[in-house]
């Protein structure tokens, strides 16, 4: 395997270098093909999705693969305005100069997904790479043995090798691909194997974008709507079982509104789940029995107001509520990555930025209420919403990604063709005239210490 990744990254950069990938004509090419391909996939992605994570036809269109034709379709539609060299002022001092910035690829990138969302999170960063006009070594999720299969079988019919190459395998296979030099990694994943590809990227002083996680608040405060809340948190937490980087980690209630807003959240689940979840065709199951475990044992750090059934042979958990929950309590310390839902209550929405702000920066914050300028204002995350949940994630014209500890670098849109671009700052002067007093000895030194 380390003789392919080795082989295949130098058949790329030799590919990169010919030019091939720099003309529009072709990545527009290269991105129809894509969508194509996805259109002629879109069955054995959907039920490879089924059978790795019980993932619906409806979600895995809606969360999957409309993204990623949404996001192709988007750049196809403006890849020729944003690869426009962008005129720049000069300044007097440089005069008659002119100045511009040109975006160039990057290079030869390399794309490393999570198992929650396998199609999209490999997929959509691969569409910024083609845009921009980079290879890329894509390297699908372990966990998802279906989905990594058919994504394989898709790339590998659809484009040489030395433009766009696939690997799977597990984290051997990561650290074989991370002793490569790349000119760009892109890494999808937790804070911990974040920091183990960014060590990794430093010897070579390869530039990263980290998309990662973090305990994402979810804040419900007495002002809020709270039918329209609970109805858009329990969606939420519902979507993939909870599985997803932009979760609500967790719940902050004002303590006025907190019994009602709890009945109200298990009665919009049972509305959207039946009131029996584990039958209910569009509830996702947890990815692996180690990740069940590791939920299970969040059962004992608070208690179970509602849930908290689970079924180890088909990997189900139901959607849970905790209370009485510590703060120090593991499932306030771990991004749950699951559908449990530890609860705090709070009296003034101060102690609220207080509690998010001592803590690690979240990919997410979401606050409910009318009081959302004044917590945006005094805390920090990747993203946010105001009255509503993850959807910030579906728009094109936004850049999505994380600050801190939950990440680094964006996409979406424009973010992605610019990630996967460097931007080049040009000055272009004539020769007809070349001003003398920039050159030693420096006369007129007084009168150009004016100008500068």
């Amino acid at each position: 395997m380390q003789q392919y990744i080795s082989t295949t990254r130098q058949k790329q950069k030799a590919f990169f270098h010919s030019g091939a990938t720099l003309a529009l004509p072709f990545r527009k090419q290269m991105l129809r093909k894509l969508s194509d391909a996805m259109h002629q996939y879109k069955k054995p992605l959907a039920e490879a999705l089924w059978t790795d994570l019980h993932k619906s036809y409806e979600e895995a269109y809606l969360t999957e693969l409309s993204i990623v034709y949404g996001e192709i379709r988007n750049h196809l539609k403006h890849m020729r305005r944003w690869a426009r060299p962008e005129r720049k002022c000069s300044p007097i001092a440089i005069m008659p100069a002119t100045s511009k910035v040109i975006k160039e690829p990057l290079g030869n990138t390399l794309i490393i997904a999570p198992w929650n969302y396998p199609v999209q999170l490999l997929l959509n960063p691969l569409v910024g790479a083609i845009s921009a006009g980079c290879t890329a070594m894509l390297k699908p999720s372990p966990y998802v043995p279906h989905v990594s299969a058919v994504l394989t079988e898709m790339i590998r019919a659809t484009f040489p090798e030395e433009y766009i190459a696939i690997v799977e395998g597990n984290r051997q296979v990561n650290q074989m691909l991370l002793a490569e030099r790349w000119d760009l990694i892109f890494f999808t994943g937790s804070p911990s194997l974040g920091k183990m590809v960014m060590e990794a990227a430093s010897k070579h002083l390869t530039p990263v974008v980290l998309e990662l996680g973090g305990k994402s608040p979810c804040i419900i405060d007495k002002s809020a709507d709270l039918k329209v809340a609970a109805k858009r948190v329990a969606w939420g937490k519902a979507l993939n079982a909870g599985q997803t980087c932009i979760a609500p980690d967790y719940l902050m209630i004002h303590e006025d509104v907190k019994d009602k807003f709890l009945k109200l959240l298990v009665k919009e689940w049972k509305h959207l789940l039946t009131k029996d979840p584990q039958k209910a065709k569009h509830f996702v199951r947890i990815v692996s029995d180690k990740a069940l475990e590791r939920l299970i044992g969040y059962m004992d750090n608070g208690t179970i107001y509602h849930g908290g059934k689970y079924d180890k042979e088909t990997r189900y958990l139901s959607p849970t509520i905790l209370t009485n929950v510590s703060e120090d309590a593991p499932v306030m310390q771990e991004e749950i990555f699951g559908p449990i839902f530890p609860v705090l209550t709070f009296k003034e929405i101060d102690e609220v930025i207080t509690f998010v702000t001592d803590r690690e920066r979240p990919l997410a914050l979401y606050y409910f209420g009318t009081n959302g300028d004044y917590v945006l204002r005094h805390t920090s995350s990747g993203g946010a919403c105001v009255n509503d949940v993850i959807m910030h994630i579906v728009n094109h014209d936004v850049p999505f990604g994380g600050v801190g500890n939950s990440g680094m670098g964006a996409y979406h849109g424009k973010e992605s063709f610019m990630t996967f671009s460097h931007r080049r700052s040009v000055v272009s002067t004539p020769t007809f005239v070349d001003m003398p007093f920039r050159y030693m000895p420096y006369k007129l030194f007084k009168l150009i210490k004016k100008m500068v």
